[in-house]
Order: C-alpha cells, then sequence, then structure tokens
C-alpha cells in the first residue's frame, strides 16, 4: 500500500477503484480518483514523483512493448552516442518480426537508417525491428546474439541504477521468451519520469508522424499511441505528450501516459486493460480538471486497432 502524501486522505472506494493518495490540484478538496479496469495502475505527479493514486501498482506484470521505453533510455543515455550513425538492417531482424508476429517498422534489408530514425521506428510503429537493430548495434559482443544480450544486461543494469526493484528484463523489445520480462506501475512510471527529462527522447514520444525524409529507409510512421493523434484521426487527448502503449497475449492492453495541463504533469501506466484509452483520459482529467475538449468530450470514433508486440 502506497504511503499516505502529507496533507493527503485516504478515501475508501468500491472494489476496482483506486486508492487516492493525493488530491488533483484543480480540486478544492480530496476526491477519489476514478475507477479503473486495468489491472494494475498508477498515476504520478510527473515533477516530483509523488504518486497521486494506485491500484497493485507494486504487483509485477508484463508489460508489452512498454519495455521499448526502456531500449530507448539505453541507447540515449550510451556515453557519446551519435544519432547520425547509420545502421544497417539485416534480413535477421525483419525474420524475427515474421516469426513472433510482432509489430514492425517495415524496415527493409539493406536500408541504412540513423540511430535517429531508428528510435523514431521503435517508439511510433513500436517496430520489434528496430528494436532488434538498436540492441545489435549498442550490445557488445562478436555475434548478433552475445550483442543483443548484452544490451539487455544493459537495460537490467539501468533499471537496477533507477531503483526499479520489481523490474526485469529478458527482452529487447517486450517479446519475452521466457515469460519473465516483468515490471510494475510503479517501476514503469518511474522509468518514464526520468526518460521524459531527456529532450530526445520527450520529442520523440509526442510525435504524431514522423517521415524519414525520402532516405534508404523510405518510411512514414505514425504514433501507435492515440492520445497523441490529431483528431478526428482517434482520441487525441489536450495536453498530451506521450508516452508508449504495449499489447501482448500475456500482458494485455498496456499505456503508458503523459500529459500537461494548467501548468502540471502527470504521468500514468495502466497494465492488463482493455479500457485503457478511457480509463487514462478519467485518470487524467481526475488529475489535471476536465477542461473543454477534454477526454471526457472527445468523440471516439475511428479507433481502429492498432498492432503491437504479440508475445
Amino acid at each position: 500500500m502506497m504511503r499516505r502524501a502529507r496533507g493527503a486522505v485516504a478515501v475508501a472506494v468500491a472494489t476496482g477503484a483506486l486508492l487516492v493518495v493525493s488530491a488533483p490540484a484543480s480540486s478544492a478538496a480530496p476526491t477519489a480518483a476514478p475507477p479503473v479496469s486495468a489491472a494494475g495502475a498508477i498515476l504520478i505527479d510527473g515533477t516530483s514523483g509523488v504518486a497521486l493514486t494506485g491500484k497493485k501498482a507494486d504487483t509485477q506484470r508484463q508489460g508489452a512493448s512498454t519495455t521499448k521505453i526502456m531500449t530507448a533510455t539505453v541507447v540515449l543515455t550510451t556515453p557519446g552516442v551519435d544519432l547520425n550513425k547509420k545502421v544497417t538492417i539485416k534480413q535477421e531482424y525483419l525474420d524475427y518480426v515474421v516469426r513472433e508476429g510482432a509489430s514492425s517498422a517495415h524496415l527493409k534489408v539493406g536500408a541504412t537508417p540513423t540511430v535517429r530514425q531508428l528510435l523514431y521506428g521503435l517508439m511510433l510503429p513500436s517496430g520489434c525491428d528496430a528494436a532488434y537493430a538498436l540492441a545489435d548495434t549498442f550490445g557488445k559482443g562478436s555475434t548478433t546474439a552475445a550483442r543483443t544480450a548484452n544490451f539487455i544486461a544493459q537495460m537490467n543494469a539501468k533499471a537496477k541504477a533507477l531503483g526499479m526493484t520489481k523490474t526485469v528484463y529478458d527482452s529487447f523489445d517486450g517479446i519475452s521468451p521466457t515469460g519473465k520480462n516483468l515490471t510494475t506501475p510503479r517501476d514503469l512510471a518511474k522509468l518514464t519520469k526520468y526518460a521524459m527529462k531527456g529532450a530526445r527522447f520527450s520529442a520523440i514520444v509526442k510525435t504524431t508522424t514522423y517521415s524519414t525524409g525520402g532516405t534508404s529507409t523510405d518510411a512514414t510512421w505514425g504514433n501507435s499511441n492515440l492520445l497523441v493523434r490529431e483528431r478526428p484521426t482517434g482520441y487525441a487527448y489536450p495536453g498530451a505528450i506521450g508516452v508508449k502503449t504495449g499489447t501482448g497475449t500475456a500482458a494485455g492492453k498496456c499505456l503508458v501516459f503523459s500529459a500537461t495541463r494548467n501548468g502540471k504533469t502527470v504521468i500514468g501506466v495502466v497494465l492488463n486493460d482493455e479500457e485503457r484509452y478511457a480509463d487514462a483520459m478519467k485518470l487524467m482529467d481526475w488529475a489535471l480538471g476536465a477542461s473543454a475538449g477534454s477526454g471526457a468530450a472527445l468523440q471516439r470514433g475511428n479507433t481502429e486497432p492498432i498492432p503491437d508486440v504479440l508475445d
């Protein structure tokens, strides 16, 4: 159970609802957080990191492609990282996507995207081919297998350094070969708060579409996160600034989300949640204050499914 924040009031709510830890800034008095259908969830203040509300926030679960937040973080925090470095796309990256039935950035064999472009391919369309290419490039070793294993070890080392005590990675993209690619809502929120401090990461995850500009990669990617899509194509939540979707057989539907409104930023996580977008918007409206055109009032048409990791 979370610690009670100073001046906060614990509110008993019905089964399935979240435990209120502190009041949203827009309220005159503490109010109960809206119930969510997620198996695990948390909402934190994006500046202080204080938990505003949570539901089984410390229970380990698979997070599917939310794993790619750490993939990007390891790359972007590599000392001397060169975002203009070109990476040659190998057939094995594409074969992996086909074999696993994974989400893809549709990279082409022999293409030479830059690390920067691969990061957009990783985070927007949730490309597991892009994840493989980055792991193979930034891992150390004499073989692809050794380099990807080393990269995963770097992910685990970063998690430990950030105090993500209940997170363990066995995968560079969320497709878990052992079923033990585990995290918690609290750990994911902690990671995301850290990652969002980086200008490069935050710029990527709030991008609606990205084009490689007619290079050998020759791709245009839309963001799989409907919260940052422009209306009327999706949910387009006012003030949304990211962050990452995830879907898997074991993990269910997952979402790491963030928004800024009225000078306040929140970061949230919902894991194994069939109503991930609706729940994310309810939580953000609660914490940030609903406004005209907010999540509660948005059109919910044209919500075509977005493919993501299928473990």
